[in-house]
């Protein structure tokens, strides 16, 4: 099992941690990470990690077994031995840059209140994908919808809820690929607002920004037919 401290604090960027294993394939498990292994749409985080024999590149983290988070070398690099203390340290910028994104995924899909049927996302770019057979007559309007939300400065909070309230409360599902990991019998949800002034309220794993603000100004990309009834559209960090 590996403690995901970017759960705890997805602002954290440097940890210590102990190597509890090294995979046939030579990747690397650590006790508690800050690196998001790849999963809903979100890349793994890349970094560094560091030891008193050596410094080895992260290219990505993948799901092991069970709980586990394996981090990928970038290239083939004498290893931590099991039980080794270590550094690690993400980049950070390309991790703010994906929690911004992400964010405003959620948005869009508030913005766009159609089944989602994928999703991607990037250091500086996103999409969805919705159940949309006919294209939206004002991009202008969806983008500075989206703006004008982003700006209102939502809090961002995680809260949780047991797999039978999520059963009862099914609307809160928005993804139609993908469904939220029913394992550990909680369900992890993402907050953007509180109270009577919640936006979006739906079930995720990944990294956010704290408040929606943080995003900045988005742009609206491309809208592309994908298939019979699928729209996808993306959109743009300006900065």
């Amino acid at each position: 099992m590996t403690t995901p401290l970017f759960r705890e604090d997805a602002y954290m960027r440097d940890a210590a941690a102990i190597v509890t294993a090294i995979t046939a394939e030579g990747g690397i498990v650590l006790d508690q990470t800050l690196f998001y292994a790849t999963g809903g749409g979100q890349p793994g985080d890349c970094g560094q990690l560091s030891w008193n024999r050596g410094t080895i590149e992260i290219a990505t983290a993948i799901k092991g077994d069970g709980d586990a988070i394996v981090l990928v070398p970038a290239e083939p690099a004498p290893l931590p031995p099991v039980g080794a203390a270590v550094h690690q340290a993400l980049e950070w910028d390309r991790r703010h840059r994906m929690m911004r994104v992400h964010t405003a995924l959620h948005l869009l899909s508030v913005v766009i209140p159609l089944p989602v049927t994928g999703g991607s996302i990037a250091a500086d770019k996103g999409r969805l994908d919705f159940n949309m057979p006919d294209a939206p007559q004002d991009k202008a309007e969806i983008e500075d919808t989206l703006n004008k939300l982003i700006a209102c400065n939502f809090k961002v909070s995680e809260e949780w809820m047991t797999q039978a309230e999520l059963d009862a409360n099914p609307s809160l599902v928005k993804t139609m690929s993908v469904q939220p990991p029913r394992g550990a019998g909680r369900i992890r949800l993402i907050r953007i607002g509180a109270g009577e002034n919640t936006a979006d309220l739906q079930p995720c794993g990944g990294t956010h920004v704290a408040h929606t603000g943080e995003i900045g100004t988005v742009r609206i990309g491309k809208i592309e037919k994908k298939g019979k009834q699928n729209r996808r559209v993306y959109i743009h960090l300006v900065i």
